[in-house]
């Protein structure tokens, strides 16, 4: 803070002395003026503090705004990989190599290209995009298109056109040059379940073909699920595989979504704003407008995000059919033509076929993104291997001698526990935990052995203040709190005796009438170190019978 004051101090100088300077103020842009003329010293010195101060305090709230935009993607869900800037805890287990450094500014350009690619629904909704192109044109344009679904045209349809076409032609070159990859697999899905084709354009507006998004809300993969949504429909959330990931596996749960929604509401497009918001907004939305089963006659009643999401599909449906006619070329996009998959039943590390068939390590983890550690568990169940085509003899050749290359050292049970024990996993359990009085994000991450920088994450959280009442997401297989008591190695005797002794602690039963703050005196501790100690706050409550761990006095 000292250096950035120094600078801003400087800079303030160099151009203080001038005729003005503009200084920037976080509500609006203000100039103060600083009089020609013969200036005295303090005077002078006093008002370029006051720019000093006006511009620390714009700098500040940039660098909060900046800060806060920067939701790093995880390429391989790794926590240790890029630190929280929230967080105080110090990463001593980055190892900062070139190819960490390599991860580190991959997974920056990837949030990049998502946040540019990604449409802001609400603000979509307020705002009134022009173009030269007169509406007639794109009115013919949705009419040529052979559409299941129906593609109206209003100002919010062209809002979200122009977006695409004009705004972000560069980002809509890269989502088209993937569409030849992904689309006509998501079609062949849509085509099985005897659903709409159009269906594939929902992946453009939800992570623009990205198969490693992840939104804010800890949505992820190319289909944005969420946990719960994503176990519901049948995709396979373990410490080594998250479907969501994988856009063939998460597509096909997506249509069981959108075919159940479907059965619902007979509607496609109240379908498809239900996957933004739920059925239940969406059934929320028809009652308040009176029963009316249109989107456009309960676009006002629905949530402000939802209300856009039906124009950028169509939107999307429109770039995918007339980008030609908008200049935009697709761009030249690293993915195989062809692939073969492959079944795998036993436990198969990425390093392995890369080191045997000399496929790169990148090219693997891109058409094998659900692999979250680069570890394929073939002994849990039968796991898919995607591979370029020309790739697949090699494999085939070499097989039993990739499975036996190294195998000891990528699967030892240190290698395999690590990665169980990985922080950050959302597997083996999701609880809620509400904030009660005198509780600290410390102590909640202790209780549920996991760190401060994970639920900060999982709740959107960018500072550390929580209320007395907060809901708080905990997930993993840690997601229970920590047992408060030790296996005792003595007997309580004739009821009387409440503390027992194991190893560096002592066992205290809770009898009738004991207080948290009687106990900590009885047993000579403080108060603060029984509660650390057993996961508890001042407003927690014990009851006769329960176990406390005391640390034994030396």
């Amino acid at each position: 803070m000292k250096f950035r004051r120094i600078v801003l101090l400087t800079l303030a100088l160099l151009c203080g002395a001038s005729a003005f300077a503009q200084t920037p103020d976080t509500a609006t842009a203000r100039t103060t003026l600083i009089p020609t003329g013969r200036i005295h010293k303090n005077q002078l010195i006093e008002s370029l503090y006051r720019q000093l101060d006006s511009l620390q305090k714009a700098y500040d709230s940039l660098y909060v705004e900046y800060q806060s935009s920067l939701q790093p993607v995880n390429v391989n869900d790794d926590d240790d990989l890029i630190p929280d800037p929230d967080s105080t805890e110090t990463p001593f287990n980055v190892d900062y190599t070139p190819e960490n450094i390599d991860s580190l500014l991959h997974a920056f350009y990837v949030q990049m290209d998502q946040q540019l690619t990604h449409l802001d629904f609400e603000q979509m909704d307020r705002d009134t995009l022009t173009s030269n192109i007169p509406d007639s044109v794109y009115i013919a344009r949705l009419n040529s298109i052979n559409s299941f679904i129906p593609l109206q045209f209003n100002r919010y349809v062209k809002n979200d056109i122009i977006h695409y076409t004009e705004k972000i032609p560069k980002v809509t070159a890269r989502i088209l040059g993937l569409a030849p990859y992904y689309l006509p697999q998501f079609e062949e899905i849509f085509d099985e379940f005897d659903m709409p084709k159009e269906l594939k354009a929902m992946a453009v507006i939800e992570s623009a073909l990205n198969a490693k998004a992840v939104s804010r809300a800890r949505a992820k993969g190319m289909w944005q699920f969420i946990y719960t949504t994503g176990r519901r429909y049948g995709l396979n959330i373990t410490s080594f595989v998250d479907e969501r990931f994988d856009p063939i596996t998460a597509c096909r749960a997506a249509a069981q979504y959108l075919k159940d929604s479907y059965m619902i509401f007979g509607d496609w497009q109240l379908a498809i704003a239900s996957y933004n918001c739920g059925t239940g907004n969406v059934n929320k939305a028809i009652r308040r407008s009176g029963g009316k089963t249109n989107f456009w006659e309960i676009y006002p009643y629905l949530p402000r995000e939802t209300r856009g999401y039906i124009p950028a599909f169509i939107a999307a449906l429109y770039v995918l059919q007339y980008y030609p006619e908008h200049g935009i070329v697709p761009a030249q996009v690293d993915l195989p033509a062809h692939i073969d998959t492959i079944h795998v039943n036993k436990m198969l590390h990425f390093q392995q076929i890369s080191d045997k068939i000399g496929i790169p390590m990148e090219v693997l983890r891109e058409l094998n993104p659900q692999y979250l550690h680069d570890i394929i568990p073939g002994t849990e169940r039968q796991y898919v291997l995607r591979l370029p085509y020309n790739y697949t003899g090699p494999f085939v050749e070499k097989e039993n001698e990739i499975y036996t290359y190294k195998d000891t050292v990528f699967f030892s049970e240190t290698a395999i526990a690590k990665v169980k024990e990985s922080g950050g996993s959302e597997t083996g359990g999701r609880i809620v935990h509400r904030v009660k009085k005198g509780e600290t994000l410390g102590g909640i991450a202790s209780r549920y052995r996991t760190s401060v920088a994970n639920i900060k994450r999982w709740n959107g959280l960018r500072g550390n203040t929580i209320q007395v009442g907060q809901r708080l997401v905990i997930y993993g297989k840690n997601a229970a709190p920590k047992k408060s008591s030790a296996s005792s190695s003595g007997k309580v005797s004739g009821g009387s005796k409440s503390t027992t002794t194991s190893g560096e602690y002592e066992t205290y039963t809770v009898r009738k009438g004991d207080t948290l703050s009687a106990i900590a005196s009885r047993n000579h501790v403080s108060l603060g170190t029984l509660m650390n100690l057993n996961g508890l706050s001042k407003s927690s409550k014990i009851y006769p019978g329960m176990k406390l761990r005391i640390r034994k006095a030396k």
